[in-house]
């Protein structure tokens, strides 16, 4: 009961700020970015809350229960990729677009923000749908399976909707300092809480030892191949991640958002890593649980992602364990704000104004519309979740859609002049649907040459192909005039 209690008292608060901030949206420009003033301490919040979401709460527990500290590779991709957007963060902020889209059309052409648009749109409505999967599992937990997945699915898919459509990106970063607080602490206090049930660190090597060796290797067991498709997912992902281009125009200054990703960094890498490192102690606990393996050995996947929540309801304290909860409720709904918040903005800013409301200029009609436009955007994330197994697929198949399309164009912007637009459209479609393809002819059971490429691998093929393609056209091509690049490199 206590769990219940805490995660409601929780969630009841973070609907009492949004109801307090809702009075500040006066704007369009208050709804998108927040009034472009937000300070670096709650930038740091946002940008932290915005990427440990439910793919790092199931997918990536997930992933370490069945691969061991080797799936820190996972986590250290996107690691790398804050590093890589600490170079262009400030010059983001100096160019002062909406949107990551806007970015494209000024350093390429109308095609390539149409092209990201549908790219942002398709791949961030399965983000946002496996907030509502993870949601599910939650709520499942929580009530002892007296709720069902489905009916969990529905309930989180309400909730994140409605938190969205009411007061838009000043809501999501007025909310996330808690969040991104409470999350740290929760993990910090469950790490030692569940060692202790499992009698200690000697007696969780002792026993990951015995069952599975290779967990405490991060090279052993995996190819160089694995490695690389690991790691690749959540760099580029990180590098092309529109919802962060989207807080960086939110801060008040260039200075603020280059902060920020620093304190970004830290949070990010203390989160996760105590994620791992509650996963692995997860499987010394559970290694012997039958509800974890098939009938074959082999691990179940989809239940070895809710093995921290697991630990938090069954094996620490009720304190702790309540205190988990609690950041599992702002990992879900932080998450699926955000990435619900920038599908709509790319929806209404680079479809619905320019095309069909093209002289509407009342501010709350614009709001509207975009507020429709979260509501339509969710149903059909609901309607995209029954077409994945896990949240470690959907994860996999999203971040590879996002980055192998945005990355090397984004990239290509801020440090190689030569890149012109046929080059840039070129790698768009070409990141795009090799990870379509792929997950058609998997559906299809069709087989041609090496694909379809297994989920951990396609990654691999979809950057290849981006980056071929972005090259050797722009090298065929006329370079693009001055004042196309300039911007990018003052």
């Amino acid at each position: 009961m206590i769990y219940s209690i805490v995660s409601i008292t929780y969630l009841l608060l973070l609907i009492g700020i949004i109801f307090y901030k809702t009075r500040k949206v006066q704007s369009e420009e208050d709804f998108m970015l927040a009034g472009r003033g937000v300070p670096v301490y709650l930038l740091v919040g946002t940008l932290v809350c915005t990427w440990i979401g439910s793919g790092s709460l199931f997918g990536t527990a997930g992933l370490t229960f069945r691969s061991g500290f080797s799936e820190l590779w996972f986590s250290a991709g996107g690691w790398l990729g804050i590093i890589a957007i600490y170079f262009i963060a400030a010059r983001v902020r100096k160019l002062s677009k909406i949107t990551l889209t806007d970015l494209l059309e000024q350093r390429y052409n109308k095609a390539a923000r149409i092209l990201g648009t549908v790219t942002i749109i398709v791949a961030y409505l399965v983000i946002a749908g496996y907030q509502f999967k993870g949601g599910a599992r939650f709520i499942s937990i929580l009530s002892g399976g007296a709720i069902s997945l489905e009916t969990g699915t529905l309930i989180t898919c309400i909730v994140i909707i409605a938190f969205t459509a009411w007061a838009g990106m000043v809501s999501i970063v007025s909310i996330d300092i808690f969040n991104g607080a409470i999350m740290i602490l929760a993990m910090a206090m469950t790490l030692p809480f569940a060692i202790a049930a499992h009698g200690g660190w000697a007696e969780v090597i002792s026993t990951i030892e015995n069952k599975s060796p290779e967990y405490l290797n991060i090279f052993e067991g995996h190819d160089a191949w694995w490695i690389i498709g690991i790691i690749l997912p959540t760099f580029i992902l990180l590098m092309s991640e529109s919802s962060i281009y989207q807080k960086f125009s939110s801060a008040k200054d260039a200075a603020s958002a280059k902060k920020a990703v620093l304190g970004m960094f830290a949070g990010v890498v203390i989160v996760e890593a105590l994620m791992c490192t509650i996963a692995i102690v997860g499987y010394a606990i559970y290694s012997s649980d039958p509800r974890f393996f098939l009938a074959d050995g082999s691990i179940n996947r989809a239940m070895s992602e809710e093995i921290i929540l697991r630990i938090g309801f069954e094996q620490v304290p009720a304190f702790v364990g309540s205190l988990l909860f609690a950041a599992g409720v702002a990992i879900i709904l932080s998450t699926g704000n955000t990435f619900l918040m920038v599908t709509s903005t790319n929806l209404s800013n680079d479809i619905l104004k320019p095309y069909f409301f093209k002289d509407a200029k009342d501010s709350k009609k614009l709001i509207r519309v975009q507020q429709i436009s979260i509501v339509i955007l969710g149903l059909l994330a609901f309607a995209m979740v029954t077409q994945f197994e896990t949240v470690l697929e959907m994860a996999f198949i999203s971040y590879t859609m996002i980055g192998a399309s945005l990355a090397p164009v984004l990239m290509a912007s801020f440090f190689w002049k030569r890149v012109t637009a046929a080059g840039g459209v070129a790698s768009i479609i070409a990141g795009m649907i090799v990870p379509v393809i792929n997950k058609g002819m998997e559906v299809a059971n069709i087989s041609v040459g090496i694909f379809p490429v297994d989920t951990d691998y396609i990654a691999i093929p979809s950057l290849a192909a981006s980056l071929v393609m972005l090259i050797v056209i722009s090298l065929l091509t006329k370079p693009s005039p001055e004042e196309k690049w300039k911007p990018f490199f003052d």
